[in-house]
């Protein structure tokens, strides 16, 4: 059997990923399942939470959200599947039966997606009806899986998008967000427009998808994020920020902000879940009630074109260099 691989260096630029034969075990152990892959969603691999965990190997398995049917190990049927982040052959099986109309490819592209909103929300933000959301770069597909979880929970959304085309697309979304804030000039417009929709009050909670640091000297893609000042203006009191920035800085006077407001800070880890053997089971709760929505199109993720499985290191290397791109190969 063939599987892709990253092959680790002493240092980022060193890494490469290659597609290589590996061997299975003949016999399944007791906890073991055997999953005839159909889809596999590429996301980029975080190294240095791997060196943390003190995970060192010359091969590192790569794709993790899977979807395809299970052989061996329990009922066979359709099934959607999240490899550890440890890079074992372990997987969490859910026990959904594949929905006709969700195909392979789109559930494992969108799989950690919905994991990353669900947590942010109801985790951390404790989102509840009558809340107000501010989503960054909504047109992203986690900013898309954000939005539509927040509004069937009856939460007043708004959102930011970064080009006249994202702004289209926002605009037209079934069931709609309240209100789509401009970041093409920068984040000019965005606490006057956050008060205005608000009341003057700030919303409740805030989600990122990454945050600027420092005023200059920064790329163009880099000044169409909000400053670390921006997010913080727009919360309300009591209000929650969940971050995607893993090397965020506060200084004092962000802190005496936040403090003033009795607002708190989050971060947002995907590999979570996986860190603790006691939140397994609310973890594949978590992960049964997002195929149960995307079936039910409560979730409607961006479809993800898919790729075959000799270009999957090509479409890695560009997710690895990109970040926030994704890719699914398909088998």
């Amino acid at each position: 059997m063939k599987g892709l691989f990253c092959r680790a260096g002493e240092r980022d630029a060193e890494h490469k990923f290659v597609i290589q034969d590996t061997t299975l075990p003949d016999v399944l152990g007791t906890h073991q399942v055997r999953v005839q892959v159909k889809a596999c969603g590429l996301n980029p691999l975080d190294f240095k939470l791997l060196s943390d965990m003190g995970i060192q190997r010359d091969l590192i398995p790569v794709g993790r959200e899977v979807a395809g049917v299970v052989l061996q190990g329990q009922t066979h049927n359709d099934s959607f599947s999240l490899v550890l982040h440890d890079g074992s052959q372990r997987i969490h099986v859910i026990n959904v039966q594949k929905p006709e109309k969700l195909s392979s490819v789109c559930v494992a592209g969108a799989l950690r997606d919905g994991l990353c909103a669900y947590t942010a929300l109801h985790t951390h933000a404790r989102m509840a009806a009558g809340h107000t959301l501010l989503v960054m770069d909504g047109a992203s597909s986690f900013g898309l899986m954000c939005i539509q979880l927040a509004c069937y929970h009856g939460v007043k959304v708004l959102t930011t998008s970064h080009s006249p085309q994202t702004h289209t697309f926002l605009e037209k979304l079934r069931p709609s967000v309240a209100r789509v804030i401009s970041m093409a000039n920068g984040s000019l417009d965005l606490l006057p427009v956050v008060l205005e929709e608000t009341g003057g009050l700030g919303v409740d909670i805030v989600i990122d998808s990454g945050v600027r640091l420092q005023e200059e000297d920064e790329s163009e893609e880099i000044k169409l994020l909000p400053h670390k000042h921006d997010i913080i203006s727009v919360l309300g009191v009591g209000g929650h920020w969940v971050t995607c920035n893993q090397e965020l800085q506060l200084d004092p006077p962000d802190c005496r902000l936040l403090h003033l407001k009795s607002a708190c800070l989050s971060f947002l880890n995907p590999e979570v879940w996986t860190a603790s053997s006691a939140q397994q089971g609310r973890y594949l709760h978590i992960l049964k009630d997002i195929v149960e929505k995307m079936s039910a199109g409560i979730l409607r993720p961006q479809p993800e074109e898919a790729v075959p499985r000799y270009e999957a290191t090509v479409a890695m290397e560009t997710v690895q260099h990109q970040q926030k791109k994704k890719a699914v190969v398909q088998l």
